[in-house]
């Protein structure tokens, strides 16, 4: 008897438990399917986020500098730890110009270089993050500048060299030394960063960054590079033998191997070339000169120790009855390049083909990318148009700007330093020659020269190349594992679904059908 009114009373208290909870369920029923909503989304987004996030821990840093022969420039690249191929996918960040001439400036004065390159390598300092500091590697790499006072005097370059490696040593970096590059190296880590930036080593930068044909996206260019005191031309040169093995280089890079022509002519550079060429004017003057490379107008008076204190003239040395030299323009693109193209000794080549001075050169091929002063002097004239202007009309913009007057230029161009703009008229006279009559380009190969400065907001110049060629000796990270396995990932976004679809389902049927919720209300 007790047990049949205990029963009763259990079922009873059931029967009100279940009344009570459909009257909660049926009156909060669209909270409970909103929440329910609302945390499977939380926790799908959760889920991948997790499971997708980048990880700054597997970033590698490097910087390089290049201490070129008029100004020292600050390079910060960034690349992923997992290399493609052995060769590290690098990318620029940043960039800073040292205030200042190049460090072969300082050879009589080298306890200036104790704060130099300071502000530059703070800014690099706060580019990379503080936890890879001690993890990035920073290299310095002394261009045509310190080549030649190398030539002047070693012991002066070696202190200027100590002087800068003991102040990147101070900083919280890997420093890995500061050295002077040779001529080959400084053209061919050029080229590798033209074809990495033009994206022909790899079919990933091709599929990105497409450029040119389909039909010759194998096909690397040659890399065109001019600075102050030297310049460099290097290509592949296909199927020719390279008959100089002093210009061959091997390389490689991305799982490919390429074997490379470079050279480097030092004292060919624009400011270098410029000082030749007044020193052979001066043979036969009386301490005045009419230049033609000058605007008509122009004067500047230069000691003759300026002259001749480069090693690019020495042999041109002889003694002057006068100190100082005299220049006044007379301002004519025809009479300039006569004057420019005695520079370039054409005769008794020793091989099948040369350039100029008996130099080695395989027959020009391909496309070329032209930059550094190639870039700026030849943008500043308007020649850099891509619509690949014949001879004729470089000549004519030639001619119609070394005519000009001396002040209407001034006038023009007052934003730009009376020096750099006083040489524009050789500046591009120089170049124009020196790519035909020294490279021997034509009227119709002009076209495969593409005059550049930056490539996907990169700069083009060597230290790119420099760090791709040097990503090789920088051991490869293991990828950084993921949070979650794959099949732990894969089964919480299908549960989390499932949860999502069922809530989402059941809150249609309420809002279609809301009586069958309600029938047990009385």
């Amino acid at each position: 008897m007790m047990f049949v009114d205990f029963f009763l009373i259990f079922s009873v208290l059931l029967l009100v438990l279940e009344s009570s909870l459909k009257r909660f369920c049926s009156r909060n029923i669209v909270i409970i399917l909103g929440f329910s909503c609302l945390m499977a989304v939380i926790a799908l987004i959760t889920v991948g986020l997790t499971q997708n996030q980048s990880s700054t821990q597997n970033v590698k840093y490097g910087v390089v500098l290049d201490a070129g022969s008029s100004h020292t420039t600050v390079y910060i690249y960034m690349w992923p730890a997992e290399k493609e191929n052995d060769t590290g996918v690098v990318s620029q960040i940043g960039e800073c110009t040292v205030q200042g001439p190049g460090i072969s400036k300082f050879a009589n004065k080298v306890s200036e270089l104790s704060t130099y390159l300071l502000d530059c390598m703070q800014k690099a300092k706060e580019m990379i993050p503080v936890a890879r500091h001690q993890q990035t590697p920073v290299y310095l790499g002394a261009t045509a500048g310190m080549r030649l006072l190398r030539l002047e005097n070693e012991n002066l370059a070696d202190d200027v060299l100590e002087e800068v490696t003991e102040s990147l040593r101070s900083l919280p970096f890997d420093f890995q030394g500061a050295r002077i590059i040779s001529g080959k190296e400084e053209g061919a880590y050029g080229w590798i960063t033209i074809n990495y930036l033009m994206g022909k080593f790899t079919k990933k930068l091709r599929w990105l960054y497409p450029l040119g044909n389909e039909s010759n996206s194998q096909e690397t260019y040659g890399a065109l590079d001019l600075g102050g005191a030297s310049t460099q031309i290097t290509f592949v040169p296909g199927n020719q033998t390279i008959e100089s093995p002093e210009n061959a280089l091997y390389f490689r890079l991305y799982g490919k191997d390429y074997n490379v022509y470079t050279h480097s002519f030092l004292c060919y550079g624009k400011d270098q070339a410029l000082l030749k060429k007044l020193i052979k004017d001066t043979q036969v003057s009386n301490g005045t000169i009419n230049d033609p490379c000058f605007n008509r107008g122009y004067s500047r008076v230069m000691n003759i120790s300026d002259l001749t204190n480069s090693p690019c003239t020495k042999t041109y040395k002889t003694t002057l009855p006068f100190l100082q030299l005299k220049i006044q323009g007379t301002g004519n693109y025809q009479l300039c390049q006569q004057s420019v193209f005695r520079l370039f000794n054409n005769s008794d080549c020793p091989y099948s083909h040369c350039a100029f001075d008996k130099i080695f050169l395989p027959q020009l091929q391909g496309q070329f990318g032209a930059f550094s002063a190639y870039y700026y002097v030849m943008n500043f004239l308007n020649l850099t148009s891509e619509g690949h202007l014949s001879q004729e009309d470089i000549t004519d913009r030639m001619e119609e700007f070394c005519s000009r007057p001396w002040k209407d230029l001034k006038t023009q161009f007052r934003d730009v330093k009376e020096k750099y703009l006083s040489e524009y008229c050789f500046s591009g006279t120089y170049i124009i020659t020196l790519l035909f009559g020294g490279y021997h380009f034509t009227s119709d190969s002009w076209k495969d020269i593409h005059f550049m400065e930056e490539i996907r907001q990169t700069d083009v110049g060597w230290t790119l190349g420099y760090m791709l060629n040097l990503t090789n000796m920088i051991p490869a990270e293991q990828p950084v594992s993921t949070p979650l396995s794959h099949s732990t990932y894969v089964s919480l976004m299908v549960l989390f679904s499932l949860i999502l679809v069922a809530v989402v389902f059941i809150g249609l049927i309420i809002f279609h059908k809301p009586s069958y919720f309600q029938k047990d209300r009385v």
